[in-house]
């Protein structure tokens, strides 16, 4: 079979202000660049899509450098090796890593952050629940959270990659779960499928009070990936000793200017809590250790996830946005390439 002698790629061509749009970036075709010694070209087959993308092509400041104009798009990659001047990677090897959103990657074998070979799952879980998001509910919830059997844990997206996740492993842990999501498939989803004890629509006029009959005895942890309105709404049912995982800060529509809210800081201090925030990348540590429970909770049964697959790199630009509208349920990939 003949070598692929053109890339596709996409690039960010502007600096969004808020959520990124299928404007802001562009698809292009680039030349295959010849490999050095020691680099590896990943022929990618699934590309991740991430509600932390939007802070990634951000010129407010965050956690990590800007994605640079007109460079590609930062993301999670899974793929198969397709040339190698590496002795450690052979062709034909499954891999993971920070790739971007391209049909080929190349990358120094540092790059690489999971060889997947001897995995039994699906490829596609990689950048799922066995990747970013499940490590990140796993660590967001068991280190931070720590969970106590028969305490409730409310989730925020709680049937997205993370949140489902989340509450499935505070099912584990033997607490009661509650769910916020938007809309009722997806309100019906976190019970059908990802087995919360309750699950409230924050899209509907009666959020306030479906919130407060679902947790009558009141919140021990909040694992947190929207702030804004939502989380102003369950600060109000925390416990003593309660804990509030800051994951995401979805919700919010800029940060530029700064939004202004409810003050957190009394409810804190009466009910005794704590507020924390975590980044997953400060935790590469503890990853074989999550992945290796979320393994073997998978094949129970204990933990189920869902896919959002979109097809082919055009659909790469407004996936982003798409997350963003509500469009996605469960973890949202898109398939560039054949397995």
């Amino acid at each position: 079979m003949e070598k692929e002698t053109l890339n596709r790629q996409v690039i960010l061509i502007n600096r969004p202000a808020g959520i990124p749009q299928k404007e802001d970036f562009k698809i292009i075709e680039s030349t295959m660049p010849m490999l050095a010694a020691g680099q590896i070209r990943v022929r990618n087959i699934y590309l991740s899509v991430e509600p932390a993308m939007r802070g990634w092509v951000s010129a407010v400041p965050n956690y990590s450098d800007p994605v640079a104009l007109n460079s590609v798009m930062r993301a999670f990659a899974v793929g198969v090796v397709d040339e190698s001047m590496h002795p450690k990677f052979k062709v034909g090897m499954r891999v993971a890593g920070l790739f971007g959103w391209q049909h080929y990657s190349v990358v120094d074998a540092s790059d690489i952050e999971q060889v997947l070979d001897s995995d039994d799952m699906p490829i596609s879980t990689a950048l799922g629940v066995l990747g970013i998001n499940g490590v990140t509910a796993h660590i967001g919830l068991l280190e931070v959270g720590q969970p106590k059997p028969g305490e409730t844990v409310v989730v925020s997206t709680a049937a997205g990659a993370v949140g489902s996740c989340v509450g499935q492993i505070a099912k584990i842990k033997g607490c009661r779960t509650v769910g916020i999501a938007g809309g009722a498939a997806k309100v019906q989803m976190c019970m059908d499928m990802f087995g919360y004890d309750a699950a409230v629509d924050y899209k509907s006029e009666d959020f306030s009070n479906s919130l407060a009959l679902a947790c009558k005895d009141g919140i021990d942890i909040y694992f947190d990936n929207v702030a804004g309105r939502i989380s102003d709404e369950v600060m109000k049912h925390l416990n003593i000793g309660a804990r509030v995982v800051i994951c995401g800060t979805a919700s919010v529509a800029s940060w530029n200017p700064h939004p202004v809210g409810p003050r957190t800081d009394r409810t804190l201090l009466v009910k005794r809590a704590r507020m924390q925030g975590f980044l997953i990348f400060d935790h590469k540590d503890y990853y074989p250790t999550a992945r290796r429970d979320l393994r073997e909770w998978i094949r129970s049964g204990a933990i189920r996830y869902k896919e959002d697959i979109l097809e082919g790199i055009e659909a790469a630009p407004d996936s982003i946005a798409g997350l963003y509208r509500g469009e996605n349920i469960g973890k949202r990939l898109i398939k560039v390439l054949k397995d």
